[in-house]
C-alpha cells in the first residue's frame, strides 16, 4: 500500500532545512534522533529525540515497522519542519518498493531520501574511486537509485528516492551533505544523538 503512494518526482520546492534520522537500541528499548541542519551550510539548527519500547522484531526488509513510530515521534518535537529528510535505510531500492524512507515520506508528506550502507536489491557497476563518482542501481531494467561515492576510496552508499524526490536529486543532496565522513552530516549527527539518548536512558533505568 505504501509503495503505491510513493511519488518519485521531485517535490522539493525549498531546501533551507534538511534532517537526518537514526534509531539506537538497547534490548527492547529504542531511541530515535532527528538532527535538523541548515542547507547548504550544514549548521546545526535543532535535535529532537524520542524513546520508547520497541515491540516489533528485527526482520530484514521490514525495518520501517520497527523504527517509524519512534522517528515520527521525534519529528513532531522539532521546532521547524524539515524540507527534506534523509533516513538511514532504503527508499524504493527495496524488495517491496518501499523501505523506511518511503514509509516516512508517505506518512509525513515530506520529501525523503533513503541512504543505506548495504544493498538490498538491484545491480550496478562499481563507481569510480573518487568522491562524487556514482553509478545507477538498476532493478528489472529500471533505475531505483544510485550507488554514490561520498568519500574517495571509501565504500559507496546506496541512495534511493523515498518519496517526493527523484533519484538524481536524492544522490546530489546526499553528496552535498557529505563532508569529511562517508555518512552525510545529518545522518552522522542523528547517529551520535540516538546513541547518546539510548545510553542516557539505560543509565537512568539503573538509578
Amino acid at each position: 500500500m505504501i509503495a503505491k503512494e510513493v511519488v518519485t518526482k521531485s517535490g522539493v520546492n525549498q531546501l533551507d532545512l534538511i534532517a537526518g534520522c537514526d534509531v539506537a537500541y538497547r534490548g527492547y528499548s529504542g531511541c530515535a534522533a532527528v538532527a535538523l541542519l541548515s542547507y547548504p551550510a550544514l549548521e546545526a539548527v535543532d535535535v529532537a529525540t524520542a524513546e520508547g519500547e520497541v515491540d516489533f522484531p528485527y526482520v530484514p526488509g521490514l525495518l520501517a515497522f520497527r523504527e517509524s513510530p519512534l522517528i515520527l515521534a521525534a519529528l513532531k518535537k522539532l521546532k521547524k519542519r524539515p524540507h527534506c529528510l534523509i533516513a538511514d535505510g532504503h527508499g524504493i531500492a527495496h524488495p517491496r518498493g518501499a523501505g523506511l524512507a518511503s514509509h516516512l515520506g508517505v506518512l509525513t508528506g515530506m520529501p525523503t531520501i533513503g541512504c543505506a550502507k548495504t544493498r538490498l536489491v538491484g545491480d550496478y557497476t562499481e563507481p569510480g574511486l573518487e568522491k562524487g563518482d556514482m553509478s545507477p542501481l538498476v532493478l528489472e531494467g529500471k533505475s531505483v537509485g544510485y550507488v554514490v561515492r561520498t568519500r574517495s576510496r571509501i565504500k559507496p552508499l546506496i541512495v534511493s528516492p523515498g518519496h517526493l524526490i527523484d533519484a538524481g536529486t536524492a544522490a546530489q543532496i546526499v553528496l552535498a551533505c557529505s563532508t569529511s565522513c562517508r555518512t552525510p552530516e545529518p545522518l552522522r549527527i542523528a547517529h551520535i544523538e540516538s546513541r547518546r539518548g539510548i545510553t542516557s536512558l539505560q543509565d537512568s533505568s539503573r538509578q
